[in-house]
């Protein structure tokens, strides 16, 4: 059978995608550059390519649009009238093209210039800040915000958008959001030196540590999650906090036990204000991760954050 009108030898049929019937930006480049300088080995040159790669841009550029645009000689290349009306079209084409580029790094700019960080309070006084700064020798243009809560708040920021990473220290990664874990960590029994635990010759036992009215944090905190399923149940808290720093100030006042992570009693050890209770058959560990809305992977300030993280 013989092609009918619209399918001679070169052209396209109509419809189907543009992508297919519109050469791209960079046969388009070339093709300006060419009717510019009048030689297709300049602007071969000038783009950075190679003259048969420029030829075979110009020849495919042909075919996919059914006309001759370049004719060439040892004189070098001129424009067909076709080419010169192609030309004129891709010019504005690659205007257009240049306008789009321009208002994406716009709003590169935009998101690049701030950074909303939720972080669970442990990781926000105690490994936060470390990164932080880091990010700040990579990014001083980027303004940085920390919202420090429990994980349960800072699924609820993440979620309303009004963080762009999130860190939390449960067992578990929220409802709706992705995460990777960065560290991991270990939660220790601590008392004041004056306390009976600090003389006691044998491992605390997790009966009595379940069982025993100890200084916690809040529900919905990470910290009070992993020791309520370690333990299988907590008793009555004695006193109940919304920081690890509120609970670690009232352990060295000798108000009474309490569970923190190792992270958070360094000094306090070191410097014997608190004593840390060997445990008998109790493994306090959990991962410490970085979470994000599901489908949301960090992007700019946000992932450069979560690749200092695992440094």
């Amino acid at each position: 059978m013989g092609k009918t009108e619209g399918q001679a030898e070169g052209r396209s049929a109509p419809g189907g995608s543009l992508a297919h019937r519109v050469p791209d930006l960079g046969a388009l480049e070339l093709l300006l550059a060419v009717a510019r300088l009048g030689s297709l080995g300049g602007a071969a040159r000038e783009l950075g390519i190679t003259q048969p790669a420029a030829s075979s841009r110009i020849r495919s550029m042909e075919r996919q649009l059914g006309v001759a645009l370049v004719d060439r000689s040892p004189r070098g290349s001129r424009l067909t009238d076709a080419g010169a009306l192609v030309t004129d079209w891709a010019g504005r084409i690659v205007e257009a093209a240049a306008a789009f580029d321009v208002g994406a790094q716009a709003l590169r700019d935009r998101r690049d210039s701030r950074l909303r960080v939720a972080a669970s309070m442990t990781i926000a006084e105690y490994l936060l800040p470390g990164w932080l700064l880091a990010l700040r020798a990579q990014r001083p243009d980027t303004a940085v915000s920390l919202l420090a809560g429990n994980s349960a708040a800072v699924a609820e920021r993440l979620l309303a958008d009004e963080a762009d990473l999130g860190f939390v220290e449960g067992l578990t990664v929220p409802p709706g959001l992705d995460s990777a874990v960065i560290a991991h960590d270990r939660l220790i029994v601590v008392t004041a030196p004056a306390h009976p635990w600090a003389r006691r010759r044998r491992p605390l036992a997790g009966d009595e540590l379940a069982t025993t009215p100890l200084i916690l944090r809040e529900k919905g905190s990470g910290t009070r999650q992993v020791l309520d399923v370690a333990l299988g149940g907590l008793a009555r808290p004695l006193i109940e906090l919304s920081s690890t720093t509120a609970v670690k100030a009232a352990a060295v006042s000798g108000a009474g036990p309490a569970v923190l992570s190792e992270l958070a009693v360094g000094e306090e050890l070191a410097m014997r204000r608190l004593v840390s209770i060997p445990l008998d058959g109790v493994r306090l560990h959990r991962s410490l991760r970085a979470v994000w809305p599901v489908g949301h992977r960090p992007t700019g300030p946000a992932r450069e954050l979560l690749s200092l993280t695992r440094g």
